[in-house]
């Protein structure tokens, strides 16, 4: 069985190719890629396709469903996304199986002989590639104008305008004011992005979301990367990814 990665942060990409090379062994990882522009290209130049895809949700350019729109995918398709939230919903679309991060090896397994097991009586047109980009996506323009977060056995109310950026560290997220006071809060960056208006905040790399208020100076630093440098913080790893830069420049322009 020919097999796809498509997935952006490289060691998340990595991991899996040594946990499908451990678990099943006699299938044939023939591409690993990271970005919808990558996967566009492989699919136009690789008309036969891969059986099986295992296709990240956020990538460095986009959503993975915006591949569907541009070109012509064959094989089965195995969502892997931390929007654990959505994975009953997406579960229900017919033939599509979906590994939460970070992947276990017992489910990754599970995926692995669901796809093998499905019979040509259900071919992978039959997909709604549709309907789950809009699960993954925004439902509403009404964007989230406030946080709670739990400090001891007190609750705090942070409203967004004092958000300065989010970031997250061993597997923790955390929110950060424009008083520079921290806070935990309980879901993931990519959640958290999606109910954050996209005109106010930008994901400035996998780990970082900052705020456009708060942003104070951007330089050019090594590698063609930009550096950003916020009102309210002192950090100096705040760097926006390479495949983001010039969406984040256009972004500050208000394009």
């Amino acid at each position: 069985m020919r097999v796809l990665i498509i997935e952006d942060e490289i060691p998340s990409r990595l991991n899996l190719q040594r946990a499908i090379s451990t678990i099943a062994p006699d299938l044939s990882i023939v591409g690993s890629i990271g970005s919808v522009a990558e996967a566009v290209e492989w699919f136009d130049n690789h008309p036969e396709g891969a059986e099986l895809i295992f296709m990240d949700v956020q990538l460095s350019d986009g959503l993975c469903f915006d591949i569907f729109k541009r070109t012509r995918v064959t094989g089965r398709v195995v969502i892997t996304t931390a929007y654990d939230h959505y994975a009953l919903d997406a579960f229900k679309i017919h033939s599509v199986d979906y590994l939460l991060k970070p992947i276990e090896r017992e489910a990754l397994s599970n995926a692995i002989n669901h796809c093998r097991n499905l019979t040509t009586n259900a071919p992978s047109g039959s997909i709604d590639y549709q309907k789950l980009a809009e699960l993954f996506s925004p439902k509403t323009t009404s964007w989230k104008d406030r946080f709670l977060v739990k400090v001891g056995d007190k609750i705090i109310l942070i409203r967004v305008e004092n958000i300065a950026f989010f970031y997250s560290e061993n597997k923790t997220t955390f929110l950060v004011t424009d008083e520079n006071r921290e806070y935990i809060v309980d879901e993931s960056l990519d959640a958290i992005e999606c109910k954050l208006n996209p005109a106010v905040f930008f994901r400035i790399g996998r780990s970082y979301i900052v705020a456009l208020s708060q942003i104070q100076v951007v330089t050019k630093h090594f590698g063609s990367r930009l550096k950003v440098q916020l009102r309210s913080s002192r950090r100096d790893d705040l760097f926006v990814s390479r495949a983001r830069t010039s969406e984040f420049l256009d972004w500050l322009n208000g394009n």
